[in-house]
């Protein structure tokens, strides 16, 4: 059976909700799911994992957040190759256009150097996931669980 370790930042809840459905859409593929809050993170959590999924918003102009700081200087470290990745970010368009969801972007780049492969686009959420982006997600994971093979 396929694990996928979903690491989640959130602020104002609406990336632990965007989390939650990330692990319902896994569980109901029959895929071993964990979810870990950022500060309980680290990037050795990804070890035994077969997928993946880092779920951050954007601060500010375009900042991680402080939480997921040190976990972004350690992924940079790790190798993971064999691993399928995702990500998912949340931000404000409206507030922050030239910013939207830059923290997810980051990571996505971030991945990339750790040898693991990228399975999905970064699924990009304007606030908090309405019905089309639940819809979005789900397929995000079922692309991830594909690609495991």
């Amino acid at each position: 059976m396929a694990v996928a370790k979903i690491i989640y930042a959130t602020n104002t809840g609406n990336t632990e909700e965007i989390s939650e459905i990330l692990e319902e859409a896994f569980e109901a593929l029959t895929v071993e799911v964990e979810r870990i809050e950022a500060d309980d993170a680290t990037a050795a959590s990804y070890e035994e994992a077969d997928i993946c999924v880092l779920a951050t918003y954007t601060d500010g102009d375009g900042e991680r957040p402080f939480d997921l700081e040190d976990f972004y200087e350690e992924l940079l470290d790790e190798d993971l190759s064999g691993k399928i990745y995702g990500v998912v970010g949340t931000g404000d368009s409206e507030l922050y256009p030239d910013y939207f969801c830059q923290a997810a972007i980051d990571f996505d780049e971030a991945f990339a150097q750790t040898g693991a492969k990228k399975a999905a686009e970064v699924v990009k959420i304007e606030n908090a996931a309405d019905d089309e982006d639940e819809e979005a997600l789900i397929e995000f994971v079922k692309t991830l669980v594909a690609a495991v093979g």
